[in-house]
């Protein structure tokens, strides 16, 4: 059988792998990609991988030392790849959607908690603190929302928010023409809107399209929730702006400096970022750990598509979601 090295493994990703896979003798480690643990896929013919594995130039030479083809990425972005080192040297394909569903559900979820203080309210309640002082929130129903990126996350996102009653405006440099989308310039989106949610890719286009600038021109107490990629804020920017309130509240399923953090225990260690301790600190805070894909269904499907992506490479067939070096990038 094929022997595949799977990176920065945890239970959860074994659970439909397992079930569904045939053709491949798959390598579990729990160790992240990068270009100190490359070697684990010697004998190997294929690497699986995840958001916050290190794909870059030096990565890479090493997987082609030892004769990986096709580096599988079980997940829709792939800003942690060096497609330019990659070119000509190794296949890079892709999840491009696993279940929009379940990231835009839980993006609801965030702004729901956030505002209606459930995360606060929880702690109480378990200390016998049945005290409502300071767990004011605000219908959602009336209010302007705007999304920043209308893909298959985002569309569906726009959907709930107008099942709640909401004004939906939204901003995309390729708009949608599938749905009823009201449509209008950053600038506008910025200025007008109560609560902002982020559901577009990691691009230089799009990094830290939350910063100092964009954050002044907002509407001061403005609710913020970014479960797309962590850059997409300037992190200590969002500290100051949280601290004046100009930001009323975040929610964040994602986090700049996520992957030294995040899907691990910690519990019992000393957070070296500051920024990320504060933000944990703060009550008008809302974080978790990028676990808004994490559904049943969302797992199936990214196993299902990673071993197609396989497959179609092995029997030497068109790779489907192939991502490719563009200029651009």
């Amino acid at each position: 059988m094929t022997r595949v090295a799977f990176f920065d493994t945890k239970s959860y990703d074994k659970i439909w792998f397992d079930k569904l896979n045939i053709d491949y003798n798959i390598l579990y480690f729990e160790n992240k990609l990068n270009k100190q643990t490359a070697f684990m896929t010697q004998n190997c013919a294929a690497a699986v991988v995840f958001v916050n594995d290190e794909i870059n130039e030096n990565t890479i030479n090493e997987l082609v030392k030892n004769k990986i083809g096709i580096l599988a990425l079980r997940c829709s972005g792939y800003n942690n790849v060096d497609l330019k080192a990659a070119k000509n040297k190794i296949k890079i394909v892709r999840v491009p959607e696993y279940s929009p569903h379940a990231v835009a559900e839980h993006a609801m979820a965030l702004l729901l908690s956030l505002n209606r203080k459930i995360h606060r309210a929880y702690i109480r309640t378990r200390d016998r603190n049945f005290s409502l002082d300071g767990l004011i929130g605000f219908d959602l129903y009336g209010k302007t929302i705007g999304v920043i990126g209308t893909g298959k996350i985002g569309k569906v996102f726009v959907d709930i928010c107008k099942g709640f009653g909401m004004k939906v405006i939204a901003y995309d440099p390729v708009p949608a023409k599938d749905k009823d989308i009201n449509y209008v310039t950053l600038e506008e989106l910025f200025k007008n809107s109560d609560m902002i949610s982020l559901h577009c890719p990691l691009t230089s286009d799009t990094f830290h399209i939350i910063n100092k600038n964009n954050l002044a021109c907002m509407k001061n107490g403005v609710y913020i929730v970014n479960t797309s990629r962590g850059a997409l804020i300037e992190s200590e920017a969002l500290v100051e702006a949280l601290k004046s309130g100009k930001v009323g509240a975040a929610a964040l399923d994602v986090y700049e400096e996520e992957s030294d953090f995040f899907f691990k225990d910690l519990s019992n260690s000393i957070i070296s970022d500051d920024v990320l301790t504060v933000l944990s600190c703060m009550p008008n805070v809302l974080i978790t750990s990028h676990q808004a894909f994490l559904t049943n269904e969302a797992l199936e499907n990214i196993a299902k598509t990673t071993l197609k992506n396989l497959d179609e490479y092995f029997n030497n067939k068109k790779l489907t979601n192939e991502v490719k070096f563009k200029e651009k990038d």
